[in-house]
């Protein structure tokens, strides 16, 4: 059901903040390309501020899925969430210690080059494809979510067809990265965590100011509520703790580490070391972002129970918790909090997507063409911007796609299916960095496409094979485990390539 546009103010204003939000993306971009080359576009000319970068990949690794869903969930698992964001901190130390000398120590643009120069060409494209299908996937399904409560709330009242809007919204992502590339990403993203801090913050002030709290009964009422459970030991259960710690560290090592949308930025810095300092910056912002956002979830509901508000229920009687934080802010928690949620929810959206539009051309273009990055000359040039286009234009008929099927299960399927693409990542190079062994080049492709579609089988018989046991983010280190095994496999018995240094 629609929302009654007299609740909350006319969704014009939020038209005027997000069109201002845009200029200041666009007026960014245009700063920042004014001298832009290739290397650029690709890697910053190797001169981003670490502390930048690392200000900017908050809101790269926060969607605006987890700006909605992240202080929701709060009512049915608690701050269970919090294990696996401990995980991602030992993650982060394994992505700074191990992989990033490895990437630097080899000067790579693409990550997945590493896969050609250790086991041959046809591995490499298939770690790019297992890339560029899972983000261009899982960025259009988050996009589409998102863009839903943004339609629902702002574009429906002008009557503005959803295609439409879609559109608009990745042509302005396309105009201020189509040139600037990382160079201006690294800007625009530092830009965007900036207002999606702020709009955490000043919610939570919002609803503390409401509840005539000051900070210490914010803490200690935070503290003492029951949503607030951390830990849980259930093994059987998915939120048992070693599963979501363990599975978090690798959650981060693949989707960070192994990922080139997450790693070009941290390639664009001016040395190793200080590629390193961004990572260990960033493991401790993420974690205090997700103690905020946690505790909105916390306040969210503290303030329902205060003002006798009952969480939207779906058909099936099942609470909507990602419905709770939009409903609260644009109807109930007055102006200034859907203000700030607008911009909030804005900047988590375009910077976990648009920085997708940038590394899927970089991928394609160097992984699946062969291209070089170094002495591009006009027809290099038009060929890369065509690919940038074409991202775009895959990136806008993936949302539309789920628009036409509009079945949220569907969405689910699809974005646990780009989860598990990532276990053939982490398996792959696991097996190049921990022996020596060569494989069979093909041979990666039949591994990386069965490990998944057997985890898929385990995952979905879990209960009923092992008595009751449910996978959750573990299920990243066993497909991991697979294809480890798989390329085993397919290795040859002699060490016939260089120790890795």
């Amino acid at each position: 059901m629609a929302p009654d546009q007299n609740q909350f103010m006319s969704p014009g204003i939020f038209i005027v903040f997000i069109a201002s939000y845009f200029f200041l993306l666009l007026l960014i971009s245009y700063l920042t390309t004014r001298k832009a080359d290739a290397q650029s576009y690709f890697i910053g000319n190797k001169n981003s501020v670490w502390y930048l970068v690392a200000i900017g990949m908050i809101s790269d690794s926060l969607s605006g899925v987890t700006f909605i869903s992240v202080p929701g969930k709060v009512e049915v698992s608690s701050f269970s969430y919090l294990q696996t964001i401990l995980g991602y901190i030992l993650g982060y130390v394994i992505i700074a210690a191990v992989l990033l000398p490895l990437y630097y120590n080899r000067n790579l643009t693409s990550i997945y080059t590493y896969l050609q120069q250790r086991f041959g060409p046809i591995t490499q494209k298939t770690g790019a494809v297992f890339f560029i299908l899972s983000r261009l996937v899982g960025a259009a399904a988050r996009l589409f979510l998102v863009a839903g409560v943004l339609q629902l709330f702002v574009f429906d009242y002008y009557n503005v067809p959803f295609a439409l809007s879609v559109s608009i919204m990745i042509a302005l992502m396309l105009v201020y990265t189509y040139r600037g590339g990382i160079k201006t990403l690294v800007w625009t993203d530092a830009m965007q965590s900036t207002f999606l801090l702020l709009a955490v913050v000043l919610t939570i002030v919002v609803i503390c100011s409401d509840l005539n709290w000051n900070v210490g009964d914010l803490i200690s009422n935070v503290a003492s509520n029951p949503r607030s459970k951390t830990f849980f030991w259930d093994w059987k259960a998915s939120n048992f703790f070693p599963k979501e710690f363990f599975g978090g560290m690798m959650i981060a090592v693949t989707m960070t580490g192994l990922d080139q949308n997450m790693m070009q930025k941290n390639l664009s810095c001016r040395s190793l070391g200080e590629a390193q300092k961004n990572i260990y910056s960033f493991s401790i912002m993420q974690l205090v972002v997700n103690v905020f956002f946690l505790s909105l979830g916390v306040l969210l509901y503290e303030y329902m129970s205060a003002n006798a508000l009952q969480v939207p229920l779906g058909a099936d009687g099942r609470k909507l918790t990602d419905q709770v934080f939009p409903l609260l802010a644009l109807t109930q928690l007055g102006t200034f909090a859907s203000i700030i949620f607008i911009v909030g929810l804005t900047a988590a959206t375009f910077s976990s997507a648009d920085s997708v539009l940038t590394t899927l051309t970089t991928s394609f273009y160097i992984d699946i063409l062969g291209q070089p990055t170094e002495g591009m000359d006009t027809q290099k040039k038009r060929l890369r911007n065509i690919i940038h286009v074409c991202c775009a234009i895959a990136l806008l008929l993936t949302i539309l796609l789920f628009k036409a099927f509009n079945e949220s299960a569907v969405i689910d399927t699809v974005l646990f299916l780009a989860t598990i693409t990532y276990g053939p990542m982490l398996g792959l190079f696991a097996f190049g960095i921990l022996n020596k062994r060569p494989i069979v080049d093909y041979g990666s492709v039949i591994v990386c496409v069965i490990s998944p579609v057997l985890c898929f089988i385990l995952s979905k018989y879990s209960t009923e094979w092992l008595g009751g046991y449910k996978f959750g983010n573990e299920l990243l280190i066993v497909n991991g485990l697979f294809t480890y095994i798989g390329l085993w496999l397919f290795s040859k018995n002699k060490a016939a390539l260089q120790p890795l240094q």
